[in-house]
Order: C-alpha cells, then structure tokens, then sequence
C-alpha cells in the first residue's frame, strides 16, 4: 500500500508532534484502473458489411472489438451514418472494408483522408469475377474468367479447385448506379460479392492480420495465430460444404439476384439464371419472359429468393410452373447473429438451404 506522511498542525500553525499516516491509494485501486488503461490501448476497427466484421474479427480475437457499421439489409448509396458512428469512423486506427464497388457510402465517407483502410476487393491477390454478359447469364459453365489485383501467390492456401489465370486488374467505377431495396452497390467492372469464394476469404485474413500487426506490432503474434486458426477452420467447413453440395451440383436452380457467381462456380452448382442483375436493378419484361422459358428447358428444380428483397418478380417467374420455391438466401448475412462465427454461419446456411431444395 500508499501512504503520505502527512503532520497535523497546532491551532498556532506549528507542525503537531504526533503524525497521522492517512492511506492515499492501495494497490487494489492500481490493479482495479488495468483493464482500463488496456482498453485505452485497444485497437479501434471499424468494419463495412457483416462478413468482413467477421473475418477482422476472427483475426483481432481478444485484442480488439471491431465496429460494424451496415449490420442490416439496406441501401448501399442512400446509407447514411448515425452521429455514433461518424464518431467511431473518426476516431478509428483501421478501417477494413469491401470497397467503393460494394459500399460506395463508406467511400464517400472517407473522402478528404482519415484513417489508414484497407479495401479487400482492391488488394493484390484479390480473386475477381466479371459480371455476367447479361443478368440472365447461364449454363453449366465454370471456366469464368477471374481476375487478380497483381501477381499475388495466396501464399499459404491451396486453391487448386480454381486454376484461373491472374491477370492485372485496374478497378474500375461505373456511373449507372440503380438504387434497390434490401441490397445495393455500385455496379462496376466485377462482382463485388467476392467474400463468397473461400480463397478470397483464406487471403483476407492473412492480409487482415498484416495491416492489425503493422497497427499493433506488440501482438503481432497474436494476430498471425488467430488468422492461421480460422483459416485451419475455414478449410475444414469448405470441405463439409463440397460433400454436402456435390449430390446435387448438376440440378438447375435459378436466383432472385446475380450475386452468388463465386459461391456457385467454387461448389461447380448449376446456376441456370436470375432474375435481377448483379446491380439488383428491376429487369425487363423481355428478360422476365425468357427466364421463364429457361424453366422448362433447362428443367429447373428450385428458385431462391434473397432476404431482404421483394419476391413479387420471382413469384411472376413461378406462376403455373412446377418449380420449388426454397428459402430466401442472405447473401452478406444480414440476418444472421453478427460476430467472428457469421462467415461460416453464412456459407454454411446458403449451402444447406440450396441442398435441401434441390435433393
């Protein structure tokens, strides 16, 4: 313990001859302000969309609490940050973000500096997929062309199930945004979907553990054992999910929206249409007309709308056919209990919906 030595004084203003020890502060108070001064210490993250908040915070495990800012369905371009969390943005030493492509709020936001980010679809080693040529793009078809962001290896991953060429990539922005319920992005060059291929999930988080070590070089080790963990995890759920897809990989099923190409062509599904674009624009009634063709000539089993979006198109689609519907599909996780278990929660929750409906 904490003592000052601390003298009486005599009504006369002369020091007392008997000293009074008073207990000024005991180490049980020093032990008890630790955990805030650890805090204080704490890396402060900030996250865009609920699957990249799961990988950061797979990586960052008890060293830091990332913050999700977009954690529902909802307009990407009209999303507008709460005072809570223009403050958190501020504030933040790392923000770690899908890119303008997918969350063109969270670029705008960023304008005129700010802290150090990290955009994952614009990395080196980022695997990118072109849209399809047309919303309705089909056909059992997985040699789609991909794109990576430089010569990036993946050191450390396996990725013998895509064996696509890199090639230089330079983003590119489009001006034709479309605004859309439930689920909106800027529509550029690639489908900015990309946290569903695995191999682009397996990068991120070395790539995540990188920046949060450069940020926090003391715990370094710890972030290079966490993202080496939940790459060990995520291997082991991308083996489960290919047994439990492979029975039913050639049955035809068509999509409320252009936005599983990476889940569909890593799992080889036969995805045969859609009904809106990658952009989730409204499609045309030439288009609408000849999905429904696509039904009966390419004998598709099942049709899956997307949580969060009207099924008024997708029922148009239906009407008379023999065609199941199955259970919406989340493609960013929007509904599902946020934190460092909703990567897998998600991958594995579109695996089993797509399964159950077509075996």
């Amino acid at each position: 313990m904490l003592y000052y030595h601390i003298q009486k004084l005599s009504p006369e203003g002369k020091p007392a001859k008997e000293p009074v020890m008073l207990k000024f502060l005991s180490t049980s108070a020093v032990v008890s302000l630790m955990p805030l001064m650890l805090q204080a210490a704490e890396l402060r993250i900030v996250t865009d969309l609920p699957p990249v908040h799961a990988l950061v915070s797979l990586v960052a495990g008890e060293r830091a609490e990332p913050v999700l800012l977009m954690d529902e369905a909802g307009d990407g371009h009209n999303f507008a940050l709460r005072p809570s969390q223009a403050s958190a943005l501020a504030r933040a030493d790392l923000v770690i973000w899908t890119g303008p492509d997918m969350a063109p709020w969270m670029a705008r936001a960023l304008e005129g500096g700010g802290p150090s980010a990290l955009p994952l679809l614009q990395a080196p080693g980022t695997r990118l997929r072109a849209w399809a040529e047309a919303a309705g793009g089909h056909g059992h078809d997985h040699d789609h062309e991909y794109h990576d962001h430089g010569d990036h290896d993946h050191a450390g991953h396996d990725h013998d199930a895509h064996g696509h060429e890199g090639h230089d990539h330079e983003a590119r922005d489009h001006d034709n945004h479309h605004d859309h319920e439930g689920h909106d992005h800027a529509h550029g060059a690639n489908d900015p979907h990309a946290w569903l291929e695995p191999a682009n999930a397996l990068y991120w988080l070395t790539l995540i553990a990188r920046h949060l070590s450069e940020a926090d070089p003391d715990h370094a080790g710890d972030y290079e054992a966490n993202a080496k963990a939940a790459a060990a995890s995520l291997r082991a759920l991308d083996g489960e999910l290919r047994d439990l897809l492979a029975p039913v990989k050639d049955c035809p099923f068509v999509l409320g929206h252009d936005a599983y190409g990476y889940f569909t062509e890593h799992y080889g599904l036969h995805a045969a249409g859609t009904v809106a674009g990658g952009d989730a624009a409204g499609p045309g009634a030439q288009h609408l007309s000849a999905l429904r063709a696509r039904l009966s000539e390419e004998k598709v089993v099942c049709a899956f709308p997307e949580v969060g979006q009207s099924e008024r198109l997708l029922d148009t689609v239906l009407e008379g056919s023999s065609v199941k519907k199955g259970a919406a599909l989340d493609p960013s996780g929007s509904s599902l209990p946020k934190g460092p278990g909703l990567y897998a929660a998600l991958m594995r929750d579109l695996a089993v919906k797509i399964s159950d409906c077509l075996k």
